[in-house]
């Protein structure tokens, strides 16, 4: 094999997503090179020309990891955190591809789908191609306005189920059929957090709708995870500084901190 002619992928992170990415790059025939935290991204950006520079670190690390990033790889860059929004990286990185993830993956545990990725941007096909060998289903997005919808759908999947999940414990299709008033309550202090952070009005019935096709891909889904508490902190903090009420969610704090 010619080393020469290999494509170079970058992959940011390499924790359990980044390294799904990575895997589907490698079957593809690219070659992956990881940053590390001790990396020279500037060196690194200087003798490689990458056809995509994945960014697979936490949510809390994103915005410090895009200020640092060589300029070179800004066109580049794919981003797949959760709890993402245009306003995370449109200033900054505005040609950013990104993808709402809708696969888990746990160590030790293959990938779990609950239903197709939606991804926008100019490495979309690219994306759609990794996973793919990995069967992985991911479909493009037509326009920016559809991507920003698909991330507010999936923050409010993720927000509702982890703070729903504080009172009720159990899994997704328990909690759409034995508790939707909560359920429906939860979603209505989420989507106005979300409302205020978008350029469009999101519609409640449809969001519900995509909500609970969103629980039928993976119905044993289990509702509070480890990072529930923090995430309705950071929600009620989100609100505050926007001015929101967030009646139920402040009420679900103090009955769990009880």
């Amino acid at each position: 094999m010619n080393h020469s002619n290999l494509q170079d992928i970058i992959v940011i992170g390499l924790g359990e997503l980044g390294s799904v990415f990575a895997r589907g790059a490698l079957k593809q025939g690219y070659r992956v090179t990881p940053v590390l935290r001790h990396t020279d991204t500037d060196a690194l950006a200087s003798h490689t020309n990458p056809v995509a520079v994945i960014v697979c670190v936490g949510e809390q690390d994103l915005s410090s990891t895009l200020a640092n990033l060589p300029n070179a790889w800004h066109d580049k860059l794919v981003l797949i955190q959760n709890e993402l929004l245009p306003k995370d990286f449109q200033t900054l990185t505005p040609e950013a591809t990104v993808i709402s993830v809708w696969f888990e993956k746990k160590k030790g545990m293959d990938s779990k789908v609950v239903q197709s990725s939606p991804v926008y941007g100019q490495q979309a096909q690219l994306i759609i191609e990794l996973l793919a060998s990995l069967d992985l289903p991911a479909y493009a997005l037509a326009s920016a306005a559809e991507l920003e919808y698909q991330l507010a759908l999936k923050n409010v999947y993720i927000l509702s189920t982890n703070i729903a999940g504080l009172v009720v414990g159990g899994d997704v299709n328990e909690l759409a059929q034995t508790h939707r008033d909560l359920l429906s309550a939860v979603v209505t202090d989420v989507m106005a957090l979300q409302q205020a952070q978008i350029n469009q009005t999101l519609d409640v019935d449809q969001v519900m709708n995509d909500l609970l096709q969103a629980f039928k891909g993976d119905p044993d889904h289990k509702c509070m995870g480890r990072s529930a508490p923090a995430r309705l902190a950071r929600a009620l903090k989100q609100g505050q500084s926007l001015g929101l009420e967030l009646t139920t969610l402040n009420k679900i704090a103090a009955q769990t901190q009880a």
